[in-house]
């Protein structure tokens, strides 16, 4: 089980509690609206996040190259999409754990992303092969 979505809650009903027991209700009237405060930025950033990422096809970055030396283990899906400005294109089963993302740029290269439980666990980059130079068209005598 995972105690950590159990953690902020509770921590808000202990704030709650002991500012009934330190101030009264007025106590409990000032931690409710900063706990509602607090849940009021959380949802404005991730609807500004999902905002500018709906403006932006699918699956898609500036440069895949830049995105995967920004990536960190252990961030979150939002704050991938934060940072990409984009929605990755879903590689897994929906609903199944491991989810695994693609971003790819104009140029071929792209990232695969693997997230447990909305956590970045893992991603590589994968570039394009180089292309041989092509040989120079016989120009005939000169």
């Amino acid at each position: 089980m995972n105690f950590r979505r159990l953690l902020v809650p509770a921590a808000g009903a202990i704030l709650i509690v002991a500012a009934y027991r330190s101030f009264g209700w007025p106590g409990v009237a000032l931690v409710s609206g900063a706990l509602v405060l607090y849940l009021l930025l959380h949802f404005n950033r991730t609807m500004a996040v999902l905002r500018r990422a709906a403006d932006r096809p699918i699956g898609t970055v500036a440069s895949a190259v830049m995105l995967n030396a920004k990536l960190r283990k252990g961030v979150n899906l939002l704050h991938v999409i934060a940072m990409t400005r984009g929605l990755g294109e879903l590689r897994s089963p929906k609903d199944e754990q491991p989810e695994l993302y693609r971003w790819s740029d104009a140029g071929g290269s792209y990232v695969d992303a693997e997230f447990h439980n909305g956590k970045l666990k893992s991603w590589t980059l994968t570039r394009p092969d180089a292309q041989e130079p092509a040989e120079p068209a016989d120009a005939g005598p000169v």
